[in-house]
């Protein structure tokens, strides 16, 4: 019979440090292929697509970012057209925030370059393994601002 397992070692700066590793890939593909997205754009577009229309208060809660910073967000994003923001015609002083066709296009042609990336950093694993990581980290995301 196996000894119980001690507690894991810190997942945190792992965590930290793989991020770092990730992003870094993922900025050098964006700086060198114009049709790949910044990962923080991947995340919005893809929420977007998820959602649908949102208010960008909608938008600031459900990314876990302060609405200033958001607001940032989406001018990068409405410059680039990969989304449209409009006054609601129920309260002229909210927008209201959809992806844009121009948008949804860009978001599937960086899905597949970030998934060439993710072949590479996460080689050592299987796709089910993959699989298991991308519902957990999904799962702690869902749960970490309760």
């Amino acid at each position: 019979m196996d000894a119980p397992r001690a507690d894991p070692p810190e997942l945190v700066p792992l965590l930290a440090h793989l991020a770092r590793l990730s992003r870094q890939a993922a900025e050098t593909a964006a700086e060198h292929d114009s049709a790949v997205l910044r990962p923080r754009h991947v995340i919005a577009l893809d929420l977007l697509s998820r959602l649908g229309p949102v208010t960008q208060t909608e938008m600031a809660t459900a990314l876990r970012l302060d609405p200033s910073n958001v607001v940032g967000l989406l001018n990068e994003l409405e410059r680039e057209g990969l989304l449209v923001r409009e006054r609601d015609p129920a309260d002229r002083r909210r927008h209201i925030v959809r992806l844009s066709d121009h948008g949804a296009v860009a978001l599937t042609s960086s899905s597949a370059r970030y998934q060439e990336l993710e072949n590479h950093v996460f080689r050592a694993l299987t796709h089910e393994e993959r699989w298991t990581i991308h519902d957990l980290l999904r799962r702690v995301a869902s749960t970490s601002a309760e």
